[in-house]
């Protein structure tokens, strides 16, 4: 994604960011969530903007895509089966723990109200129709998101990518990308 579209482009690059999902899983979340947190905040101070940090998340069988703008304190959780984000309990106390964090280490002043609740937005975005499409959803979500060049994003999903379900044209178009990029980078030979 960042080769393809940031590389070069200070203001996309500026404005969106990346967690590394090899670095925060399911697997390291519950093995070792003090390093999965650490490396949150780590990430989340390294900015002096208002960036949208893009955690593609494997539960351990399914790819999903949460969008953190930890300055405003809000998480977009894009599902392509429609699941619930308390479907995640572990994700979900990582995320919140590393935002009050991150809140704290930079000294941020919140309403009592707001002080614990971090605001999880669940969005209407396309659904997958088959038990294996997920991966291709989160990239494609991550791809419409950067081409909105938006921090926000809206709870019914950006009007120009509004469906119920990607097309099979749609998910080729994602895949063929990847694997173009696969050869380019010589990660795969033909």
């Amino acid at each position: 994604m960042y080769d393809n579209f940031m590389r070069g482009n200070d203001q996309l690059s500026n404005r969106f960011r990346f967690v590394s999902s090899s670095l925060v899983n399911k697997a390291l979340i519950c093995r070792e969530p003090d390093s999965c947190r650490e490396y949150l905040v780590k990430r989340f101070m390294a900015s002096s903007t208002n960036n949208l940090y893009l955690w593609p998340y494997n539960s351990g069988c399914h790819w999903l895509l949460l969008a953190i703008d930890p300055l405003k304190e809000v998480v977009y959780f894009l599902n392509s089966i429609d699941g619930e984000w308390t479907n995640y309990p572990d994700m979900k106390q990582l995320v919140d723990t590393s935002i009050k964090v991150f809140r704290s280490q930079r000294q941020a002043r919140v309403p009592r109200t707001k002080s614990s609740n971090i605001t999880w937005i669940k969005v209407q975005c396309p659904l997958q129709r088959n038990g294996i499409d997920c991966g291709y959803f989160v990239m494609r979500f991550m791809r419409e998101i950067i081409n909105m060049n938006q921090i926000e994003i809206p709870i019914t999903y950006f009007d120009e990518y509004k469906c119920a379900h990607y097309t099979r044209l749609q998910l080729e178009q994602i895949k063929e990308e990847l694997c173009q990029y696969f050869i380019e980078k010589r990660l795969i030979s033909i």
